[in-house]
């Protein structure tokens, strides 16, 4: 009796020496199948690696010994033969699964083995989180069998580089980091409102003009890729396993390529690049000439791009687009198409067939669905109800809505890598049912806020949630999961990718003014805390060895402060700029006729506080600077507590026409001694420009060199009021200066 008693806690011991093994590896995503045996494979420096005879193989075998290499120190040979190396790459037709691969580890032996060198590949990228994140004397890779492949074949990464422009070497590095964890699609939103990113040689307005664009306080943002760039990004992401999407933006989202060739729009009209987030109503005409432009477009790009597959974008196109397009109403009218939506759809069906033509099929956002369109379009989901159409109408599809990483949509507060883990929206009724239909899934980053200072710091860690989901969604083991998170976050370190907070936003920051004390602070939440909080005060930007607060700084005279966090000597976001201003009216209370509105205000002394608003492509209205008003007057007087000498007095306005706000049509200044009786002291007609998109802020004056003195100011500013009586649009305004 004893012995199957001794039996049993033997095989239990090993069941968990097994299981604790399998504890210490920090693979992401998580291999669908893991045996860990006893002891390890200790690298020695001259061993060889030996791979199959074609140029492939061979290049995974050299990129192998590379990282191996640059992870531990020792160098490998690459070997003409098998015989005897120790190390072995081989392709095995017996292996079943797209992309899947076997690696075996023993003391004596690493061997690779893949139907075909995708997963030849994998395994590699496998191996290397095998290896010791730091440097070792003896570095050994621990005995383990894995049997592995992924659940879904698109796994990707889109980024938008419109709104903000990332260089190569960026584009470089963030598809090394895809790679390693196994993610296979490089989605590239190459053009969009804000910037146009591709080399066409036949318009070259389209980066002339296109490419750039000119914010607020009159700088010029922009940049593109010339073609022969694009073919080495394309040739490094084929190297690394990942294939790259073009998307080029129809026939919405397209103000970029009418300010370089504004005939292919219906009004014919010149535009500028928008500088602000958002969208425009400039559109694609539909048109020959139009698709002749666009088609040729097409045609450079395609050149380009090896992958089967182009993105068109053709989401968010505005209800009215084409309502005052002649061509278009007499080809809804010769072809009875109804509405918006059908002449939509026309547009999205003959780029479709183009492409079709020559052998791509096309993706779109959800909103191809509107017009309709036929079962060979791929959908990219971004709305969740619209996936249940899209796979009635037979549409493969890409799920991207629950997976924003963009601060806009989803910021690291909103979005935490907790939750990305828990949550599978992949495993909803709707996609598990219809398993041939979906692809798999897409990371977006869309850049009103990210920049190459900081995208890195929104994608990692949480990316490395969705590259578990759409490699192996079995994975659900939380706490095991953050163990490895630790340990790649090391590994993405030694790689100089600056790895962000896993649930809060890098930093938040809050501006106050404390009319007790006549203080300023600027308080920050920060997302590390050992980020240091490094600040200028000449106009410079911050560097590594500015000075630095930690949670909060107090300010007591008027400073403009330019502020970016770091650890170390990394930047982990943009810098950004606090303007704190003398005004004679600080801190006095502001009485209002009309309230503004309750979600636009930072209180009862925005007005008095003497801190500025900003207007640029990361803008926000809610942010306590400004005071907002829908369609109304604002008519704001202030009690400067006691008769004051004065001799000007400045009302900041906003416009950012995109969202509806618009600079008032005319402002009025008054004093008074009492509060009751007014004297207007000057009234000022302002030329409003309602298709002017520029954020801009405007300071409207009056001045006066005789000393004025009153105990009250007035400033009364009457909205726009546009000829076709849609409404009147929103007065904000963040400051009045009394001098």
């Amino acid at each position: 009796m004893k012995r199957p008693i001794c039996g049993a806690w033997l095989f239990a011991a090993l069941l968990f020496a097994s299981i604790a093994a399998r504890a210490q590896l920090n693979i992401i995503p998580e291999p669908q199948h893991v045996v860990v045996d006893r002891g390890s494979f200790e690298l020695r420096a001259g061993e060889r690696i030996a791979a199959p005879a074609d140029a492939r193989a061979r290049w995974i075998a050299g990129f192998l010994r590379d990282a191996i290499a640059a992870q531990t120190g020792i160098a490998l040979k690459v070997a003409t033969t098998s015989a005897d190396a120790p190390i072995a790459l081989r392709i095995d037709p017996s292996i079943k699964g797209d992309e899947a691969y076997r690696l075996d580890v023993t003391p004596s032996q690493v061997t690779i083995s893949a139907a075909d060198d995708r997963g030849l590949f994998w395994g590699v990228q496998t191996l290397r989180q095998l290896l010791p994140v730091q440097r070792v004397a003896n570095p050994g890779i621990p005995a383990v069998h894995i049997e592995d492949a992924p659940h879904y074949a698109w796994r990707g990464v889109m980024l938008d580089v419109s709104r903000h422009f990332y260089p190569v070497g960026f584009i470089k590095k963030l598809i090394d980091t895809m790679s390693y964890y196994k993610l296979d699609v490089f989605h590239w939103h190459l053009t969009d409102d804000q910037g146009w990113r591709i080399q066409i040689k036949r318009y070259p307005k389209l980066t002339g003009v296109g490419a750039w664009r000119t914010d607020a306080e009159g700088r010029r943002h922009g940049g593109f890729y010339t073609q022969a760039e694009i073919r080495e990004v394309v040739d490094y992401a084929r190297q690394h396993n990942v294939m790259v999407v073009p998307e080029i933006e129809m026939p919405g989202h397209t103000t970029a390529a009418i300010a370089a060739y504004p005939d292919i729009s219906c009004s014919g009209k010149p535009a500028e690049v928008l500088a602000t987030r958002g969208g425009t109503d400039r559109v694609d005409c539909i048109d020959k000439q139009t698709f002749t432009f666009l088609e040729n477009v097409l045609e450079e790009v395609m050149a380009l791009f090896p992958s089967p597959y182009m993105h068109i974008g053709a989401d968010e196109v505005p209800d009215d687009a084409w309502a005052d397009c002649a061509p278009c109403r007499q080809l809804a009218k010769t072809d009875g198409l109804h509405g918006e939506p059908a002449l939509h759809g026309y547009f999205v069906r003959h780029i479709q067939k183009y492409l079709a033509r020559h052998g791509k099929t096309m993706i779109g956002w959800d909103e191809i669905l509107q017009g309709g369109i036929d079962a060979n379009a791929i959908v990219e989901v971004w709305h969740d109800d619209q996936a249940a159409q899209a796979l009635a109408n037979g549409n493969r599809i890409i799920l991207a809505g629950p997976f924003y990483l963009n601060q806009v949509a989803a910021s690291i507060n909103d979005r935490t890598l907790q939750d990305l883990y828990r949550s599978d929206p992949l495993a909803k009724p709707i996609y598990m049912d219809h398993p041939k239909k979906v692809l798999g899934g897409e990371a977006p980053l869309w850049s009103e806020m990210a920049t190459p200072t900081n995208a890195m710091a929104l994608l990692y860690p949480r990316l490395l949630a969705i590259a578990e989901h759409f490699w192996n969604p079995q994975a659900r083991d939380w706490p095991d999961f953050l163990r490895r998170v630790r340990v790649q976050e090391d590994w993405l370190a030694s790689q100089d990718v600056a790895v962000g907070p896993a649930d809060k936003d890098i930093v938040d920051y809050h501006a106050s003014f404390d009319p007790l004390y006549k203080r300023w602070r600027l308080s920050v939440v920060r997302g590390f805390d050992d980020i240091r909080m490094r600040y200028t005060t000449d106009g410079g930007q911050p560097t590594a060895r500015s000075p630095w607060f930690g949670d909060v700084l107090d300010l007591y005279d008027p400073v403009t402060i330019t502020v970016a966090p770091f650890r170390g000597d990394w930047q982990y976001d943009d810098a950004r700029t606090f303007r704190f201003v003398h005004n004679l009216a600080l801190g006095d209370p502001v009485t209002f006729a009309t309230l503004p509105a309750r979600q636009y205000t930072g209180g009862p002394l925005t007005l008095t506080n003497g801190i500025l608003g900003v207007a640029d492509m990361g803008t926000n209205f809610s942010d306590g600077t400004w005071d907002g008003w829908k369609g109304g007057t604002m008519d704001a007087s202030i009690d400067l507590q006691q008769p004051t000498t004065l001799h000007s007095i400045d009302a900041r306005f906003l416009q950012y026409a995109p969202v509806g706000i618009l600079l008032p049509r005319e402002v009025t200044f008054e004093t008074s001694e009492d509060g009751k009786h007014w004297n207007i002291v000057k009234t000022v007609a302002i030329k409003v420009e309602p298709n002017d998109t520029r954020p801009q802020i405007r300071n409207v004056t009056f001045s006066s060199k005789a000393a004025i003195t009153a105990r009250y100011v007035r400033v009364v500013a009457e909205p726009y009021q546009p000829a076709d009586g849609s409404g009147n649009g929103w007065i904000f305004s963040d400051e009045i200066i009394v001098r």
